[in-house]
């Protein structure tokens, strides 16, 4: 009789030690005091652990780091700002990881050659969801393991989970399985609030989400003939800059043939016949092309995305690199014998959703697993770094593959930005554009010590473009910036390297290189302008 009101006291403090337990890890995971104003980050951020961060603070750190570093890593922030990100967003963390006996260099050194079904890389993911699901459990005790992967992830040591706790972040971070921890959904809104300072009407961080796009209209103004174009056969249009590049000199030996190339970008319009049932025409024949897509969809039926190009950028780039070289009187793109597949990744050209960080890295991870593709010409990118899709660009560069992406394009409000990523990783060369008096980058480029190669993008006195394909149609678009320099390079590379095909990609680029020059060593322009002729034996 005594020994049962015994175990009753017992059992009601150990359920009261366990009730408090449970909500002072609640209150750890979700704690979120006032949030602080605009632009006070600096100085507090460590002190106030456990306070959500506002957007507008994050944001302006962020943006310091940039300005003062020249870039910005989530890896340099602390934890607080991590999980503020994180929460400010769809809450998608990626996590790099690693078995505790390799070292961060070697994964980026040996990416190419892991197996992740191998036993300790299995284990080491095991642990690392384990480890996720115990803490995010304080918060949501009926969690399941099966619950936390957001996309399954065939070729990197990455997990993609959903996470909001605080302590899973600080967990993470302290184990020696884990090379990173990022809110990949986070989209810093500096951009719009510099425009709204400016006088601009934006209003909305929606508007980054459209970043890059008005549907590729063809030119509304005349273009003129020997003045803008010169006209090839059989009836095609070749862009004014390509005398810059001697690109028809060029031609006289190399088109492109036997070179696949991969667009990374937001697909291939479905209403361009150029890019379609029109691929080959003209003096362009036998060469294929392939539109895939690898943004995951985010719609609640589970319905799959489709490759076709809603924003209009993806078509503009295929139609600068690889548009035929036809009779119907449209423009003719640099390589256009090559072999073309465009891929939508994203919706726009900011990679500002978590979805579009998975559906680039995808994508640079498919060409690095097929061997017909040579090179990977992408014109997107994002102001901060993304480890995830270092990782996929890592797997394709040692896997061989020639990658060109673009410096960055912004408007006058954010042209203080540097490279952007991942063009300002040692495995890519940057591209960026200039005007035609070859002394000025473009108005709207990107340049900086990352830059390897410049390409003519503008006209000095009109500020015309180079010439491409619209979304439909054969009358010509025109587009300029860093992106179209990247495409046109990408082209370049393929002339040289259809003329070299026993060539590795890195032969390619020592001649790439060689036959460039940089016209007023600025250091911001690398290796400068390519001269293809040269490049190719043709004076």
């Amino acid at each position: 009789m005594i020994i049962a009101p015994l175990l009753i006291r017992i059992m009601k403090k150990t359920y009261l030690l366990y009730l408090i337990v449970i909500l002072l890890c609640t209150y750890a995971c979700k704690k979120a005091l006032t949030e602080p104003e605009e632009g006070k980050v600096q100085g507090f951020v460590e002190s106030t652990k456990g306070t959500l961060l506002s957007r507008a603070s994050i944001d302006d750190y962020i943006t310091n780091m940039i300005q003062t570093k020249g870039e910005f890593k989530w890896a340099d922030a602390s934890e607080n700002i991590v999980w503020s990100a994180l929460n400010k967003s769809d809450k998608v963390l990626s996590i790099g990881y690693k078995p505790e006996v390799w070292t961060v260099d070697d994964v980026g050194a040996k990416m190419h050659t892991i197996n992740l079904q191998s036993k300790e890389w299995l284990d080491a993911k095991q642990q690392i969801l384990q480890l996720v699901l115990e803490e995010e459990r304080k918060s949501r005790p009926n969690l399941k393991i099966v619950d936390l992967e957001v996309w399954p992830e065939k070729y990197l040591p990455v997990i993609y989970v959903s996470a909001q706790c605080l302590s899973t972040i600080e967990t993470l971070r302290a184990s020696k399985l884990v090379r990173y921890v990022e809110p990949i959904g986070y989209c810093d809104s500096t951009p719009v609030r510099a425009a709204k300072n400016q006088g601009n009407s934006l209003k909305s961080v929606d508007w980054l989400f459209n970043f890059g796009c008005n549907g590729a209209p063809a030119y509304a103004g005349q273009l003129l003939q020997d003045t803008d174009y010169s006209l090839v056969s059989p009836l095609s249009k070749a862009s004014w800059n390509y005398d810059y590049h001697h690109i028809q000199a060029g031609w006289r030996v190399s088109s492109g043939r036997g070179i696949k190339v991969m667009i990374i970008d937001t697909g291939s319009s479905e209403r361009q016949e150029n890019l379609g049932a029109n691929f080959n025409q003209g003096e362009s024949y036998g060469r294929s092309i392939e539109h895939l897509v690898t943004l995951p969809s985010y719609s609640p039926s589970g319905a799959k995305e489709m490759p076709d190009d809603i924003c209009g950028h993806g078509t503009r780039m295929a139609g600068i690199l690889a548009a035929p070289r036809g009779a119907d009187g449209s423009a003719c793109g640099i390589a256009y014998n090559c072999d073309l597949v465009t891929v939508r990744a994203a919706e726009s050209v900011l990679l500002n959703q978590s979805r579009e960080v998975k559906g680039v890295a995808d994508a640079f991870n498919l060409a690095a697993h097929r061997d017909d593709i040579k090179i990977i010409s992408m014109s997107m990118g994002y102001i901060s770094h993304i480890s995830t899709i270092a990782d996929a660009v890592r797997n394709a560069a040692n896997r061989g593959k020639l990658i060109f992406c673009a410096a960055g394009t912004s408007s006058t409000w954010t042209s203080w930005l540097p490279v952007v990523f991942p063009a300002n990783m040692p495995e890519v060369n940057a591209v960026t554009g200039i005007k035609d008096n070859l002394k000025e980058r473009c108005t709207t480029c990107h340049e900086g010590p990352e830059v390897d190669f410049v390409v003519v993008m503008q006209k000095g006195d009109s500020g015309l473009g180079a010439l491409t394909l619209a979304s439909n149609g054969f009358m010509p678009a025109t587009v300029g910036g860093s992106s179209a320099a990247t495409a046109s390079m990408a082209g370049m590379a393929a002339l040289v390297w259809s003329k070299n095909p026993e060539k590795s990609a890195a032969d390619i680029l020592t001649t790439l290189r060689h036959y460039s020059t940089n016209p007023t060593n600025n250091i911001n322009w690398g290796f400068g302008l390519l001269d293809v002729g040269a490049a190719l034996g043709v004076n």
